[in-house]
């Protein structure tokens, strides 16, 4: 077995967390390519689902994130990435997390909490 088991699945859930506050910054998926980059170059590499490639975290952005501890869990099928967010954005909407909503239970209505980093339309002009 290889730590993590990438034999037990292709991708692999990775949690970002940001190193000093603990905030949650987002969840992405590693296969073993960018398992192996992220430990080799210290900075964050997921796999893209939707583009079906390697996703250098802020290559559009520029919002890195610098790889400060890497954990997996007990069944070696998830990660948990403690990360230095360059830019101050992990969200390609332009929050600093991706959990920017938070539902209310009582009526499934939502309420947005973070605050805005950047506008995604200057970022992402193509």
């Amino acid at each position: 077995m290889s730590i993590p088991d990438f034999d037990k699945a292709e991708l692999l859930p990775v949690i970002a967390q940001d190193a000093e506050s603990g905030d949650v910054l987002m969840l992405a998926y590693m296969n073993e390519e960018a398992y192996q980059e992220t430990l080799k170059t210290g900075r964050v590499c997921y796999y893209s689902r939707s583009r079906q490639k390697l996703w250098r975290k802020g290559e559009e952005s520029g919002n890195v994130q610098e790889l400060k501890e890497l954990y997996y869990d007990c069944d070696a099928d998830t990660l948990l990435a403690k990360v230095n967010q360059i830019g101050g954005a992990a969200c390609h909407e332009g929050y600093k997390s991706c959990f920017f909503r938070k539902i209310n239970p009582a009526d499934e209505s939502f309420e947005v909490v973070g605050n805005r980093v950047f506008d995604p339309k200057e970022v992402y002009k193509k």
